[in-house]
């Protein structure tokens, strides 16, 4: 009786506040774990399906493993495909900025290969005093931003997207990257297998049946166009899906964790602190796009 009780608690006390006007809610009066309440992380879901990205506060009493407690509730963990997981851990990949981890382009997580992941978990582990935001933008009103033409041409795109560019890049202080040892051995480790996946540049959401775009900084080139036509064509979609009304940009503090509909979204780490940023990330579950017409994303090579 006493545990049903706190359970009604736990939902009276639950409020989802939006942040932006298209994308983002903070939702207030829940102590995530991997013992929810159905009905709360049904409503957490709902929240997450609405408002593609979702910010928690003060979830100081998670570590490591409450986070992959949590992240079970939402799905399998999907550990990443090249980079080893934390020490200690099963799935965390962890950002730190000592290390030179600084995912500071728009991107959308994990695309080089076809099945991609359905949510991402962050937690704030080291804050800086100032700056490190992070901000996300909703990748189907950016789409549905785009003039009737535009639209046409994007529905029947595809992209080929690659790890030869690696979003968490080592960037160390150093004018010759390449005689870094560090950022070699990270390259090596990032790059120890190449993956080349087609991805249509519209997608339909396995979930709400919406169109959006699906680029980022994984992507290499458009088929059927060279690699500066695809640059210029790519950078015409990207303005829609980086425009101010699109996004929603988040002021962390430690002990925050933010989930996010991977594939709905794109986001972009803010590269603009000196103190020491670490953030921890577990992704969750498997989808492989497809576009309107049903036709699935597919694995081009592996090496």
């Amino acid at each position: 009786m006493r545990r049903n009780h706190k359970m009604t608690t736990q939902k009276q006390q639950l409020k989802v506040v939006p942040v932006a006007g298209r994308i983002g809610a903070e939702i207030q009066g829940v102590q995530l774990s991997g013992e929810l309440d159905p009905e709360v992380f049904n409503e957490i879901q709902q929240a997450i399906q609405e408002h593609k990205v979702v910010f928690f506060k003060g979830q100081h009493h998670l570590d490591d493993a409450a986070q992959e407690a949590f992240a079970h509730l939402l799905g399998e963990p999907y550990a990443h495909p090249t980079v080893p997981v934390k020490e200690n851990s099963n799935y965390i990949f962890e950002l730190d900025s000592e290390h030179g981890a600084k995912a500071n382009h728009w991107h959308t997580d994990v695309t080089f290969v076809p099945e991609v992941p359905k949510y991402s978990i962050l937690r704030g582990v080291t804050i800086p005093s100032v700056g490190g935001d992070t901000v996300w933008a909703n990748t189907n009103t950016a789409y549905e931003d785009l003039p009737e033409g535009l639209r046409t041409l994007a529905d029947e795109l595809w992209a080929v997207h690659t790890n030869d560019f690696d979003y968490a890049d080592f960037k160390p202080n150093s004018v010759n990257l390449e005689d870094n040892e560090t950022y070699q051995a990270y390259r090596a480790t990032f790059e120890s297998t190449v993956f080349k996946t087609r991805h249509p540049v519209v997608h339909v959401h396995a979930e709400t049946g919406k169109k959006h775009l699906l680029l980022g900084g994984f992507v290499n080139k458009l088929e059927g166009f060279s690699s500066s036509e695809s640059e210029k064509i790519r950078s015409i979609f990207n303005s829609y899906v980086e425009r101010l009304e699109n996004t929603v940009r988040w002021q962390w503090t430690e002990g925050d964790v933010v989930i996010w509909d991977n594939l709905a979204t794109q986001h972009y780490a803010i590269a603009d602190y000196e103190e020491r940023r670490v953030v921890r990330r577990v992704t969750v579950g498997k989808n492989i796009p497809v576009n309107q017409q049903q036709e699935p994303s597919k694995l081009i090579t592996k090496k």
